[in-house]
Formats: C-alpha cells, sequence, structure tokens
C-alpha cells in the first residue's frame, strides 16, 4: 500500500524575527525534548541571503504555535575565505554520548560555477545548545572521489557504526541546473573521520532530473526508509528503500505527498523529515521556494 500524507499545514515561518533570521526556514531536524514538546532546528537566512542555523520549539498538540525561537544563532557563516563563508546549511542533528553533533552544508560561493559546497561538523559538548565547530575546515571534503561538490549530509549510528548519505556531483553543465547530483554513502568509527567508496548509491533520472537533494534515513522494522528531494525545475519529494542502506529501490509513487493546488507548498516540496511520536508518523517539510515559506507538518494516514 502506498503513503499517504494528510498536511496539517504551516507551523513555522520566520518573519524578520532577526537579521541573521530574516527569512526562510529550511531543511527541517527535529529533536524530542520530553512529553509533546519538540525542537525543530532549521537554516534561515539574512538580507544577503547568508544561511545561519537556528530553531524554534512546539507542543505536539498545538503545532502551529511557536513556543520558543532561538535568539541567536546555533552556527553562523564561517571566517572571511573558509568554506563555509557564505553560508551554513543543516544537513541533521543527532545526539550521541550526551553531546549533539550537528552536520551542516557550508556554502563557498564560486566564479566560474555558482557554489562549492563540502559538509561541515559542530559540536553541542554540553547539551546546552552552544555549538561549536569542529574544525575551520571541513570534515568531508572534495577528493578523487568527489572532486566537484558536496551536499547535505544525514547521519545516523548503529552500535558504534556511523553512516553517512550525503550528495556529490558528478558534473556542472553550462545553466545554474546544468548539473548531475546524486546520492553516496560513507561510514565512520568515531562520526568524524569518514570512509568513502565512490559508489553512486541513488542516481537521478537524467536528464529529466539534474539533483537529488537532502536524503533522510529513517530505519524501521529493519528496513531503511529514505525520502529525499529530487528536481527538474522544481523539487519534488521522492521515497526509496533498501535493505542495507546501499543498495536503494526508488519508488517515488509511495512518497505519498506532491503539491498543493494553492497556497504556500503549491509549486514545490522538498527537505523531507519524518519523525514518530505516540504511536504516530510524521513529516516535516518545506514548500515553494526553498523555505520561504516555512515549515509545514502532515501526518500518515495510510501506509
Amino acid at each position: 500500500m502506498n503513503q499517504k500524507w494528510k498536511k496539517l499545514g504551516v507551523i513555522f515561518c520566520p518573519h524578520e524575527n532577526h537579521e541573521w533570521m530574516y527569512s526562510h526556514a529550511a531543511n527541517p531536524s527535529i529533536e524530542h525534548i520530553n512529553g509533546d514538546l519538540f525542537r525543530v532546528y532549521f537554516s534561515c537566512r539574512d538580507k544577503l541571503n547568508r544561511s545561519s542555523v537556528g530553531f524554534f520549539e512546539f507542543d505536539h498538540n498545538e503545532p502551529n504555535k511557536t513556543l520558543r525561537i532561538s535568539d541567536k544563532p546555533l552556527l553562523s557563516p564561517g571566517e572571511r575565505g573558509a568554506f563555509d563563508d557564505s553560508g551554513v546549511s543543516i544537513g541533521c542533528m543527532l545526539t550521541h554520548n550526551n553531546k549533539r553533533y550537528l552536520y551542516y552544508l557550508g556554502w563557498h560561493l564560486g566564479v566560474t560555477i555558482p557554489f562549492n559546497n563540502t559538509i561541515g561538523l559542530a559540536i553541542d559538548h554540553k547539551m546546552n545548545l552552544n555549538f561549536e565547530r569542529f574544525s575551520q575546515a571541513p570534515i568531508v571534503d572534495r577528493n578523487a572521489l568527489d572532486p566537484l561538490c558536496l551536499s547535505y549530509p544525514w547521519v545516523i549510528e548503529e552500535n558504534g557504526r556511523w553512516r553517512m548519505w550525503y550528495g556529490s556531483h558528478i558534473r556542472w553543465g553550462k545553466q545554474h541546473a546544468d548539473m548531475e547530483h546524486i546520492f553516496k554513502h560513507a561510514e565512520s568509527s568515531d562520526g568524524i573521520n569518514w570512509i568513502r567508496d565512490g559508489k553512486v548509491i541513488l542516481p537521478i533520472n537524467f536528464p529529466k532530473e539534474c539533483a537529488l537533494s537532502r536524503p533522510m534515513v529513517f530505519k524501521e522494522d529493519g528496513l531503511y526508509k529514505m525520502w529525499f528531494s529530487f528536481r527538474d525545475k522544481v523539487y519534488r519529494i521522492g521515497y526509496a528503500e533498501s535493505k542495507d542502506g546501499i543498495a536503494w529501490e526508488r519508488m517515488d509513487s509511495k512518497a505519498g505527498i506532491d503539491v498543493s493546488a494553492n497556497g504556500w507548498d503549491s509549486d514545490s516540496v522538498e527537505y523531507p523529515c519524518v519523525f514518530t511520536h505516540r504511536g504516530k508518523k510524521y513529516l516535516l517539510y518545506n514548500g515553494n521556494g526553498y523555505g520561504k515559506t516555512g515549515i509545514g507538518m502532515a501526518v500518515l494516514e495510510s501506509a
């Protein structure tokens, strides 16, 4: 049976809250605090389009009522010349041994190409929302296996085995959207030093599609399930399943969500984040404008 998500509407959208949070709430990553209280980490932008990472909190019983918004960025653009000097966008956040690991995409604008992105890490060592960069350099950088550009990482830890799914460019084209951007996989014993084999685990339907973006992996009953974004001119949400997290079967018809006839998500849907609460499965996602219209929520009606 195909999944079917019932849309519950927008639950958060910045409205010039701070200079660094002028617009956008993209790439939601959720953390359960306690009871019905949740915190959502997201990427926002200033007037110059530079992205930072912030958060908001909500009660699951009234998700459209924001209880708290970060008054300062958890992570800001890096120093001039650094790999993340043009912006930082969250891939995911997870907790391990009483520390929060925030894996993010560092933006560095290019000259011959629009951007040259790599993957960074910031750690909240005391669980007090004070994140520190692990390094001024990326933890997953360009190399012979990924020579062009990297994108949004999703990381899980399984009994000491850390796994990352991330995006990688195969080629750039003459136009901004003329590219091939696919998913790959990496492993680590500590969440910091990563081993890659360079194999493509999920390709695009070229030339109809130009990119896959922001994989979100959810393990359930021994099966790996991936929600992600795929793009031609605008994004849609796709879905895939795997027994080992490496060999994936793409089945977008089972994604269970598409654009609305009108409103905040009538042009595109992207950047999904799935979570469970009190026996039900929920989906956070973005709509039009890569997060410009905010973050919405949906509940799974059938699967």
